[in-house]
């Protein structure tokens, strides 16, 4: 994955990302937006035929450190979540 940082601010921040998963993508915005900091977090597809993924954060506080707080926080429950996949693998 390819980041490039668009537009960056005191509380808003705009990436552009290629190369990117935008299912992974959604489950940052997911847990972004449960951030009480967080007054916005979108995530487009900038064009059909480019693989481009645009994600805009407006938030309270330091956007960078609330997109490192979401990060962490996905892949813990996707830690989880696989953990909770292998046991019930085992057992069949």
């Amino acid at each position: 994955m390819n980041i490039e940082v668009i537009n960056s601010e005191s509380k808003e921040m705009s990436l552009s990302m290629k190369d990117a998963d935008i299912g992974l993508l959604y489950v940052i915005q997911h847990e972004l937006l449960k951030q009480s900091s967080v007054d916005f977090a979108g995530v487009i597809v900038k064009h059909p035929l480019k693989d481009e993924i645009w994600m805009r954060i407006s938030s309270n506080s330091k956007p960078l450190g609330e997109i490192k707080k979401a990060t962490d926080t996905a892949i813990k429950i996707s830690e989880e979540f696989k953990k909770l996949i292998n046991s019930k693998i085992q057992v069949s």
